[in-house]
């Protein structure tokens, strides 16, 4: 070739070396700038997943500690009820014993607890129901306990007693024809009072 076809070919060559590099130049410029991109979404979402796994965690923790402070409190609860039951339990035994004495308090009682169911009737002609060996304890006061009740109701009250029930003590009352009826046993008495006797209890026994 001669010496100006020569000079063409590199001149040639030179422009399109130019164009390589200025294409390579910006091609890798924009490489450079894809790979940050990519770095700072990589980045984010690492960053939020760590963030979601962290939120997560604390979830997770957070309801493990619930559950354990829910499941320590079911057994401080069943424990305590344990013992409150014993406790009514222990008490029914100790009424059982006394009831079954001659012990004068039970027989004061008891005479209180006709009365107070005979009041809650509102006097009348009344049959008064106790226990088999609570007999001899309250058919020699009927005649004055009916007086006694007459003069404070303001209605003639006539007391008899009735057939002989099964309970721990206390008595059951009911209008002669039967309609109406007051049970003031111990056992319905501890029924009736143990909701409010249980958190009495529970104050006493767990206090602290």
């Amino acid at each position: 070739m001669s010496s100006g076809t020569d000079k063409i070919v590199e001149s040639i060559k030179s422009e399109a070396q130019e164009k390589a590099d200025k294409i390579i130049q910006e091609a890798e410029a924009e490489v450079a700038v894809i790979n940050t991109n990519a770095e700072k979404t990589a980045e984010a979402e690492k960053n939020k997943i760590l963030d979601n796994g962290k939120k997560q965690s604390e979830m997770k923790y957070q309801q493990i500690i619930s559950e354990a402070k829910m499941n320590a409190r079911r057994a401080e609860l069943g424990a305590k009820e344990e013992v409150i039951e014993a406790a009514f339990a222990k008490a029914t035994e100790d009424l059982k014993t006394k009831a079954s004495s001659d012990d004068a308090e039970y027989s004061e009682s008891l005479i209180n607890m006709i009365k107070e169911a005979a009041e809650e009737l509102g006097g009348g002609d009344l049959i008064v129901q106790v226990k088999e060996s609570d007999v001899t304890k309250v058919e020699g006061q009927l005649k004055k306990l009916s007086a006694d009740l007459a003069t404070k109701i303001g209605v003639s009250t006539t007391l008899v007693l009735g057939e002989p029930i099964d309970a721990i003590g206390g008595a059951i009352l009911k209008t002669k024809n039967g309609d109406i009826e007051v049970n003031n046993t111990i056992e319905s008495r501890l029924d009736r009072f143990k909701g409010l006797l249980r958190s009495e209890v529970a104050n006493v026994l767990f206090k602290n």
